[in-house]
């Protein structure tokens, strides 16, 4: 199975939650997707149902495949602390996800595409994996030849959030993981102990 490339707005009305971002059509259509919408949706969900679901809104968000996903969670499952933060800390911990934190591309999939394509250095070496896990202490930067990109000078430029866990050079383009993020500090709407008893199963 491939990532999702097709109509986010479909995927944010199926969890009723803008998990790409503000979504005009998802505040107008704040129903299921198909040809019933609201018709379709069963009064009570079960517990797996909900369960599955948090995690395929985890992964549809992040855009993490299924094997990608359940090694990340035996991971964090090995680490001390409390499994569903650990999840989330070691998510927000890929380097697509720092790109997209920093605001050097306008979403994961562009900051995706910004690393396999070359622009992104960490500690001053060429990183082209999405995926690569990042620590506390790393710097990332974009390339020096990439700096003029239209994308990423447009992103940095319309870009006006910042995260405590990351500090952000905006002249130099270049930003540095403090820390990993508190669980109070993630702003993504997932209840990650629902993925952690579905994974307990």
């Amino acid at each position: 199975m491939a990532r999702y490339i097709g109509p986010r707005t479909k995927i944010a009305r199926k969890f009723g939650d803008p998990i790409y971002g503000a979504d005009k059509n998802l505040e107008k259509r704040n129903y299921p997707p198909g040809q019933h919408g609201m018709n379709r949706r069963r009064k009570k969900q079960s517990e797996y149902g909900m369960q599955l679901q948090e995690k395929q809104k985890a992964k549809y968000t992040y855009g993490i495949l299924e094997k990608q996903f359940r090694n990340i969670f035996e991971k964090a499952s090995r680490r001390k602390g409390i499994t569903g933060e650990n999840l989330l800390q070691l998510i927000e911990a890929r380097l697509d996800n720092t790109i997209f934190r920093l605001g050097i591309a306008p979403s994961r999939a562009a900051a995706r595409q910004l690393v396999s394509h070359r622009h992104i250095t960490v500690n001053g070496e060429i990183v082209n994996i999405p995926s690569y896990t990042l620590v506390p202490g790393d710097v990332v930067s974009v390339r020096e030849k990439s700096k003029s990109l239209e994308v990423i000078t447009d992103s940095v430029a319309s870009n006006n959030k910042s995260f405590s866990w990351l500090e952000w050079n905006k002249s130099n383009l270049e930003g540095k993981v403090l820390n990993y993020p508190a669980r109070e500090e993630i702003p993504e709407n997932i209840k990650e102990n629902l993925i952690v008893e579905l994974y307990s199963k």
